[in-house]
């Protein structure tokens, strides 16, 4: 365990609330188990999932002004809907009052939201926990969800933005155009899996269909010589 992580625990014990610090640690012992699955530094994966939702003790017009006031890029989307802001807020909070300087640790908790195209393992880790992390009872899918993450971490990436991007839509609810842009990367990144497995078991059915025609081939030249020692034994055994 990093050793800042039980002061971090007590200090955002105090500043948020009750839910959210329970979420948080969901989270965060979440983010470990996919780390250990996928053999990601469990250090990095604690803190990210510890610290992604740290900005939520704000209100939504003030994470605006301080992200404004320290120069932290907003976008028009993020203007009409601050809360999305809570990310990128999080990720200074990190590193400027929390010390952490790791870059892998600072992408994953400032695209925790969103997403990204070309997200890393840790990224992925990250978004992946918050959405399965033991507490939440009411996104969709969760059971499935909660296993897929464990066999296949690109696939339950790509189904749960799948799936919020129809809740979002069939709620009326604001789209930032990164989820859809990680959606859509998320989609190439399984597609192409998908096709190296197919292309990888095809590869293999040829291979055993190879051995089975020269097993047949070996197996027919033993018979051939075995039923022309047969013949040659009848014949001799004929004339005499």
């Amino acid at each position: 365990m990093d050793s800042r992580v039980p002061e971090i625990r007590k200090h955002l014990k105090k500043k948020l609330d009750a839910y959210r610090y329970e979420h948080t640690l969901g989270v965060e012992f979440t983010c470990q188990a996919l780390a250990m699955r996928y053999g990601y530094d469990l250090d990095k994966a604690d803190l990210a999932g510890l610290l992604h939702d740290s900005a939520k003790r704000f209100e939504n017009p003030v994470m605006l002004q301080k992200c404004l006031d320290r120069g932290i890029p907003v976008t028009a989307e993020e203007e009409r809907d601050p809360s999305l802001l809570h990310a990128k807020l999080g990720a200074w909070m990190a590193e400027n009052k929390y010390g952490v300087d790791d870059p892998e640790i600072l992408s994953a908790i400032t695209c925790h939201t969103t997403g990204k195209p070309g997200m890393s393992l840790l990224d992925k880790i990250l978004y992946v926990a918050d959405y399965i992390e033991p507490r939440r009872s009411k996104a969709a899918n969760l059971p499935e969800m909660r296993k897929l993450a464990f066999i296949d971490l690109d696939q339950a990436c790509f189904e749960i933005m799948e799936s919020i991007l129809e809740y979002l839509k069939s709620t009326g609810c604001q789209i930032d155009p990164m989820t859809e842009a990680a959606c859509q990367d998320m989609r190439r990144v399984v597609s192409e899996k998908q096709k190296e497995t197919a292309g990888a078991a095809g590869e293999t059915d040829q291979d055993k269909e190879e051995q089975s025609v020269e097993s047949v081939k070996r197996n027919g030249k033993a018979c051939s010589r075995g039923f022309g020692r047969e013949k040659r034994r009848r014949c001799k055994n004929y004339r005499h």
